[in-house]
């Protein structure tokens, strides 16, 4: 038993998930059909049967109605005949009291049992002149018994015909089981087959472009396999998003270091002859090695940041923004001194705090402030504002601020954001075409929303009543 199992489990790994359902559904149906089959024989057999027997015993009834004083003898004799009755025969308890006459029926011990009413009536099956019959044998009353006998070959007749037209049933039944487990589980499985084609077809080309193509309908009313199938796109989707952005990074970040990185190369290979150099020209060429080896080292920083996911939770605690925007604030104005910073805060904002790192959302205010300045002529101020508001349907907030709104917006008076340029300010390494040649990767504003939505903020740009461009960093 257990070599059968091991087989049985060795042939279903080696088979495919269809050709198993179809072999499962086609045996579940084979057997039911077989199961009613079968039920069908034993129901027509012995209702054929039970209705010979009732002709025996209305037989019965009235050879005894007629021959109720009669002495042991043969009443019918006419075995050779279906009708009814066809052999008929009264036998006493006694041997003794046998007629002279030879019986036509077999007369066994249970007959005399009969006679004496020691034994039930019961029925039994025999053979007589090379014809099956069957035989009721039950009390006449007087010490007698009464045999009355049919042929029952056009009952048995008919119980093989129906066993055969029964099995020609049951074996189409099978073979109908076979093609409906086999279409049941091809159309079943069909987006699963797309979904493993799609699949491999991804890992030999390394493309997730491809999709699995959905059948049409309702979005409400798909099935499983369907559901499946609609996720499995969601996420190539998805995959195929990360990869792009993962190719654009690559691209843009190697044509962002390339000019440094020449730079860098130049400038070393002339100090590498400094001896042929002036002071003037040892000092510039050292200044702008200093100065394009920072530049790339901040690249590189950027880099490392923006491939951080999200915030590390263990160093999460509760920061006061209003302090933050004022360190901030203040070390804007220590590195663009011919900026001026304006910086109000709102009362009801001034104590609010929220969960985060402090040094990163440090660093999401110092890229705005940066960015602000960078576009900010000479002379106009960049403006940064830190409100509160109340959210609607929010309970009484603590002290912690937790039903308020806290925004902070940073404004410059600059040439803008054109219409153009908007939908791609946070992009990795955009620069529009006035940002060209001023400093900077085009890293700053991207990493300001990465940390923004690392802290459940969310931070927008748009244009400035007035001229320049508007940053809004919005905390719930």
């Amino acid at each position: 038993m257990s070599g059968v199992r091991r087989l049985g489990r060795r042939w279903r790994r080696r088979r495919p998930l269809r050709t198993r359902l179809a072999v499962a559904a086609s045996a579940a149906v084979a057997l039911v059909a077989v199961g009613v089959c079968t039920a069908a024989f034993f129901v027509i057999r012995y209702e054929m049967f039970h209705q010979l027997d009732l002709n025996l015993t209305q037989s019965a009834t009235r050879v005894i109605q007629e021959n109720r004083d009669g002495g042991p003898q043969v009443v019918a004799g006419e075995c050779r005949y279906l009708s009814a009755p066809a052999c008929a025969q009264i036998v006493p308890a006694l041997p003794a009291e046998d007629p002279a006459a030879p019986y036509l029926l077999p007369v066994s011990a249970p007959v005399r049992e009969v006679a004496t009413g020691d034994r039930a009536p019961y029925f039994s099956n025999i053979t007589l002149s090379g014809k099956p019959m069957r035989m009721l044998t039950t009390h006449l009353g007087d010490d007698k018994a009464l045999q009355v006998a049919l042929r029952s070959d056009s009952v048995e007749k008919g119980v093989r015909q129906a066993a055969g037209l029964l099995a020609v049933m049951g074996a189409a039944g099978v073979l109908l089981a076979a093609g409906l487990g086999y279409w049941v589980s091809r159309t079943g499985l069909a987006p699963v087959a797309r979904l493993t084609a799609t699949a491999e077809r991804i890992a030999s080309t390394r493309d997730p472009r491809h999709r699995i193509e959905l059948p049409p309908g309702s979005p409400g009313r798909q099935d499983e396999v369907t559901r499946l199938a609609a996720s499995f796109n969601t996420m190539l989707g998805e995959l195929e998003q990360s990869v792009t952005a993962q190719r654009r990074l690559v691209a843009d970040a190697s044509h962002e270091l390339r000019t440094p990185l020449t730079a860098l190369r130049t400038n070393a290979e002339l100090l590498a002859r400094a001896d042929r150099l002036t002071d003037t020209q040892r000092d510039r060429a050292a200044g702008a090695l200093a100065r394009q080896l920072r530049e790339v080292t901040g690249l590189v920083n950027d880099l490392i940041e923006l491939a951080r996911d999200e915030e590390p939770t263990p160093l999460l605690e509760e920061v006061r923004i209003a302090a933050l925007a004022e360190h901030a604030v203040a070390a804007a104005r220590a590195h663009w001194p011919s900026t001026p910073f304006t910086l109000h805060i709102a009362p009801d904002a001034a104590e609010t705090v929220r969960p985060g790192v402090p040094a990163r959302l440090t660093r999401l205010l110092t890229n705005l402030l940066d960015n602000a300045a960078k576009f900010s002529p000479e002379g106009l101020p960049v403006e940064v504002e830190l409100t509160a508001s109340r959210r609607t349907g929010s309970g009484s907030g603590s002290g912690s601020g937790s039903g308020e709104r806290l925004e902070l917006t940073v404004r410059d008076h600059g040439p803008g954001i054109t219409t153009e340029d908007l939908p791609y300010v946070f992009d990795r390494f955009y620069r529009a075409e006035t940002a060209r040649a001023l400093p900077g990767s085009g890293l700053g504003l991207a990493m300001a929303r990465q940390i923004a939505r690392a802290h459940g903020a969310e931070l927008t740009a748009e244009q400035a009543q007035g001229g320049g461009a508007l940053f809004r960093l919005t905390f719930e």
